[in-house]
């Protein structure tokens, strides 16, 4: 970790990731909590975590061109103006007092558009900067600073709204909280600006875009431990994450406590994420990676059946720092087997295959879970989706070798594509 960590450009990177992280996690809950608040709709609420990744899917494999073509700190910038952009109109919105759900939900689309063309440019700038023999430190490190956003940005934001409500004629906590969310904003995207990605040369061919996207899937497809790691992303991302969207609705209606609290049990898992974090970033290797990617996964399955349930506080704030272990694991293995398993000129595309796996699962899956809330009240709504998590997931531990094998560099294989 110390290796990495001397190494002035990932330290520039993760300087900004720091702080755009804390960001985006408090502008989350903030939107959760006002969207649920004018609402009352689990359904509603969903839909703020549903429009944020709704461009996954859709734009996640072009923009893995992108990282893979273009120069990866233009488009990182880019992405951060779009956010930039997105908070100022929510505040403007806010100020006025002319707020409305739908407002939420195309400032959430922005967003995601953002992380979708952010994720791969900065994840393979990250491979480019340490190397294969560093990437799981570095890539623990980066999850790190997503875990520390998630544990400060959601308690500020229920604090803001909750206790300071001064000047602002209307929704001013809310108000008050994107005052913060611009300010960082503009700070991510200023130090940004100042980052250094070396420049590597990739070889590409000149060719037609579908053709480019079917040798990213091809190539998933020989690697079977690939394949195994996608499908558990794509059912955990429908069936079981969205549940972390509800903790509003799980605070205010079964736990009755006020905005504050609610931040600090959305915060929660991040406390579990940031122990592991440390741990993965201080390894020296590892070699079954898939391993600690499905002890993750399931983790994070069992404890979204249970944590709904709980009629203590204290018992579901414990219950959600066991998941944040398992989420640690899932991740930062999810991201280590991508990049182990892709062939080096499309490192960026498979990244980009890998945000789609997540981005697909997610916007159905908070609306079923939204829908049923509303049917047969969101505890239940949330342990039925987890159960069927489970029950699809396991095969894929059996019929793939993702537990079984070493994690493998990619297959030599010819692309299929026409010649340049």
């Amino acid at each position: 970790m110390l290796e990495v960590l001397g190494n002035p450009r990932f330290r520039a990177i993760w300087y900004v990731v720091n702080v755009a992280e804390l960001t985006r996690w408090m502008e989350l809950l903030v939107t959760s909590v006002l969207v649920y608040s004018l609402t009352d709709s689990a359904l509603m609420l969903g839909l703020v975590l549903g429009f944020e990744n709704l461009p996954r899917p859709i734009f996640s494999p072009f923009t893995g061109i992108i990282a893979d073509r273009f120069d990866r700190k233009k488009i990182w910038v880019s992405s951060m103006v779009i956010k930039l952009g997105a908070g100022a109109a929510l505040f403007l919105l806010l100020f006025s007092g002319n707020i409305a759900p739908w407002h939420v939900f195309a400032a959430m689309l922005a967003q995601g558009i953002s992380r979708a063309l952010e994720d791969p440019a900065r994840r393979t700038a990250i491979f480019d900067i340490v190397g294969e023999r560093r990437v799981v430190n570095a890539l623990s490190i980066d999850s790190m600073s997503g875990t520390m956003g998630r544990m400060l940005g959601p308690f500020a934001g229920g604090f803001l709204i909750e206790h300071v409500g001064y000047f602002w004629p209307h929704y001013p906590g809310y108000t008050w909280a994107y005052v913060a969310v611009v300010t960082m904003h503009v700070a991510a995207l200023l130090m940004a600006i100042r980052v250094i990605i070396p420049r590597v040369e990739r070889e590409w061919r000149v060719e037609p875009i579908w053709n480019s996207l079917g040798d990213v899937v091809r190539a998933a497809f020989s690697h079977r431990q690939l394949m195994g790691m996608l499908f558990i992303t794509i059912m955990i991302n429908g069936l079981a994450f969205p549940a972390r969207q509800f903790v509003p609705a799980i605070g205010r209606d079964h736990l009755n406590v006020g905005e504050t609290l609610v931040g600090v049990l959305a915060a929660a898992e991040s406390i579990g994420q940031l122990v592991t974090a440390v741990i993965l970033a201080s390894v020296g290797s590892i070699r079954y990676h898939g391993r600690i990617f499905a002890i993750g996964a399931f983790s994070v399955m069992i404890t979204s059946t249970i944590f709904v349930w709980s009629p203590w506080y204290a018992a579901t704030f414990a219950i959600l720092v066991l998941s944040g272990i398992g989420l640690s694991c899932f991740g930062t293995m999810q991201g280590a087997i991508t990049m182990r398993s892709s062939p080096p000129e499309m490192r960026g595309r498979m990244v980009g295959l890998q945000s789609l796996c997540i981005g697909i699962g997610t916007p159905p899956g908070v609306l079923l879970m939204g829908w049923l809330g509303d049917v047969i009240g969101i505890q239940t709504s949330v342990t039925l989706n987890a159960l069927v998590c489970i029950a699809i997931s396991v095969p894929a531990l059996f019929l793939t070798p993702l537990v079984t094998r070493p994690s493998q560099p990619p297959p030599v294989t010819q692309p299929q594509s026409g010649p340049a």
